[in-house]
């Protein structure tokens, strides 16, 4: 599914979802902080929408089986001779390191077979290059909707903000009736709402932080896992075209 149609359906349902939840499941007490609980609740609800997309993505991208079993596996093939054993363990473990492998082992088996490549810094250089393109095409799909939670972030405080000056306006009006005596009611009744918005946005706010902060800091400890890997690689690669050449 593409990022757009997943991202617009998300905001359909949440939208509707928080709508339902404003006028049906809320307490009175949170109903009582005005039609902005329902759009808090809709961020809220997109909010955990990407976390568990995000989470079943890098979930997925990290593949099948135990990452360091995997490398251990390949590295022996590699160093083994046996490419396409190495290319059989990136298949069968199907994760975003597998594939930028996989690209690298391919450009050896292309290198090799075309003959063109004579030393070892060739051999490097052609590895490489191959490895930092699959890498440029993986990585984008590891930091999708990342944008989207820092958004929500941003949007959940200033919504939560906005709710909490207009709860403060109902108080002061409340305050400022005819005679010199405060309506009570309205007075309590601005407070709350103020403070239920406030709440709401607190909320929306420090869990897109902390989601997006969590995201940013496993995708980055993985793309190094990537960068480790695909070095040792091609060093593996390229000795054996420097023990070829003697």
């Amino acid at each position: 599914m593409k990022t757009s149609t997943f991202n617009m359906i998300v905001l359909v349902v949440a939208a509707a979802a928080g709508y339902a939840i404003y006028e049906y499941a809320l307490p009175k007490f949170l109903q009582d902080g005005g039609p902005l609980v329902a759009l808090l609740m809709a961020l809220i609800i997109m909010l955990l929408a990407f976390v568990f997309e995000r989470l079943f993505s890098i979930r997925k991208a990290q593949g099948k089986g135990q990452t360091a079993t995997f490398l251990k596996n390949v590295q022996q093939a590699v160093n083994s001779g046996d490419i396409d054993g190495a290319l059989a363990a990136c298949d069968k473990q199907r994760g975003s390191m597998a594939n930028v492998i996989r690209t690298g082992l391919e450009r050896y088996n292309t290198l090799v077979t075309s003959g063109d490549v004579k030393t070892a810094r060739e051999m490097n250089e052609g590895i490489q290059r191959s490895i930092e393109e699959a890498t440029m095409l993986e990585v984008p799909m590891l930091e999708r909707n990342l944008v989207s939670l820092s958004t929500i972030a941003s949007i959940g405080t200033m919504v939560g903000l906005l709710g909490t000056v207009v709860g403060m306006i109902r108080a002061f009006n409340a305050m400022a009736t005819a005679g010199g005596q405060p309506d009570a009611i309205q007075l309590s009744r601005g407070i709350s709402e103020a403070l239920v918005n406030t709440a709401g946005g607190l909320v929306a706010g420090i869990g897109g932080i902390i989601s997006y902060n969590f995201f940013v800091t496993k995708i980055d400890n993985f793309t190094y896992m990537i960068d480790e890997a695909s070095y040792a690689i091609i060093q593996s690669l390229s000795s054996r075209v420097t023990t070829k050449s003697k």
